[in-house]
């Protein structure tokens, strides 16, 4: 039952991350193309989660998933602080 939670997860952040660029590249509005970021990282670190849980339960990825996650926060605080418009 978590391996599915865990890729509709990924599935789903990967999708809005999909429909955000894609928003992006219609408009250009600059908040668009951050938080299709944050989504494409996000995407990355439920990627992390499925093979931290599933894939290898035994080794600790726990320091790599927090690292992504905070990555992935960065990049959205970056759009919304420095982004004006």
């Amino acid at each position: 039952m978590a391996s599915i939670i865990y890729g509709l997860c990924a599935l789903t952040s990967a999708l809005c991350a999909w429909l955000l660029l894609q928003a992006y590249g219609r408009n250009r509005y600059r908040l668009l193309f951050w938080s299709g970021l944050f989504f494409i990282v996000s995407t990355v670190n439920n990627v992390f989660l499925m093979v931290d849980k599933l894939a290898y339960p035994a080794v600790d990825f726990s320091v790599m998933r927090y690292a992504v996650s905070l990555m992935a926060l960065g990049v959205l605080l970056r759009g919304l602080v420095f982004e004006a418009e």
